[in-house]
């Protein structure tokens, strides 16, 4: 195993430990978070925080360099609305206040157990898969348009 792989593996491993220990994995913590006139759970907010201030020092600080482990660092997305991010989005947001689990969440939910955690990864692999040919046909036919 290189180097590479193996901070992958401990980056990973770190995530989904900070997933379970913030309680990310809960899914009744997270949609308490989405239930803004009912039983509202605000420590999403400061989980989010806590990922966000970090995330954006360290990309401030990685302008202009090179990773240590090779590659490039991705370039910055198009800022423009338009019609993959606005899809993509809602399904999204569909999806995690419907199950309260997004992709991350639902592997590290994996490692206890549950139903729900295997049906819903089910339902995201299959969307993965089905996901480019629908792409495509809408391009279609969006050009025949």
């Amino acid at each position: 195993m290189n180097m590479r792989n193996i901070f992958a593996l401990l980056s990973g491993g770190l995530f989904g430990a900070g997933l379970t220990v913030s309680g990310m994995v809960d899914t009744a913590k997270v949609q308490g978070w989405l239930d803004v006139f009912g039983t509202w759970d605000p420590t999403l907010a400061f989980v989010m925080g806590g990922a966000i201030l970090p995330m954006a020092i360290a990309w401030y600080i990685a302008r202009g360099r090179q990773p240590a482990l090779g590659g490039s660092f991705p370039a910055p997305s198009d800022p423009r609305l338009g019609r993959n991010l606005i899809v993509g989005s809602t399904l999204f947001g569909m999806g995690w206040g419907l199950a309260g689990l997004c992709p991350g969440p639902a592997v590290a939910s994996l490692s206890y157990g549950g139903v729900g955690g295997l049906v819903f990864m089910a339902a995201m692999l299959a969307g993965m898969w089905a996901a480019p040919p629908l792409r495509a046909r809408l391009d279609a036919m969006g050009a025949a348009a």
